[in-house]
């Protein structure tokens, strides 16, 4: 165990949760483990936390953020499939992130911050599909962009799972912009 010494607690306790989720899983995480894994007593978490629901969903904030921020980087002027690329390439990325973001019964119900989080990525969806170039959908914009999530949610669920069939190949960012392509782009 390594001990903690000095710095940014609240940043050494989420890493240590990312590190237990992956290893682990969300349900395996306890507080307790954390501290000793951060080599502090088992009071700390519960000081920057309270519990583990706020742990999760100080994470899923972080997540959802970060997943704005990375959906956001891609130019207005791309489309949407860049978009779905990068909603892909994040929960690859990061997975426990991403496992944390859609558990919403390990949350705090109600956290004004993390919908607030939520409805930042919301909006960097809909940005993306109203970017689109196609001009005529069969569906509204809020339809569409549902679709649109819906896919590479899937899509990266299904990498991460293990689970995609041999013939899609070993590139989940070029199998994922081949399928958004041919859904998304009138193909």
């Amino acid at each position: 165990m390594e001990t903690y010494h000095h710095g940014d607690l609240r940043r050494a306790i989420l890493d240590a949760a990312v590190l237990e989720i992956e290893e682990n899983g969300i349900g395996a995480m306890t507080m307790r483990h954390l501290a000793r894994r951060v080599g502090v007593s088992h009071a700390a978490p519960a000081h920057h936390f309270g519990d583990k629901a706020g742990l999760l969903t100080a994470l899923a904030i972080e997540a959802f953020d970060r997943l704005t921020d990375q959906l956001l980087a891609v130019e207005p002027t791309d489309d949407l499939v860049e978009s779905g690329v990068a909603y892909v390439r994040f929960a690859l990325d990061h997975p426990a992130h991403f496992a944390v973001m859609f558990r919403p019964e390990q949350h705090r119900a109600g956290d004004t911050d993390l919908q607030a989080a939520q409805h930042r990525t919301w909006v960097a969806l809909e940005r993306a599909v109203g970017n689109s170039p196609e001009t005529e959908r069969a569906m509204d914009e809020t339809h569409t962009t549902v679709a649109a999530w819906s896919l590479v949610h899937g899509f990266a669920a299904l990498w991460l799972q293990n689970v995609m069939p041999e013939q899609i190949g070993e590139d989940p960012e070029a199998a994922a912009r081949r399928i958004a392509s041919g859904l998304f782009s009138g193909a």
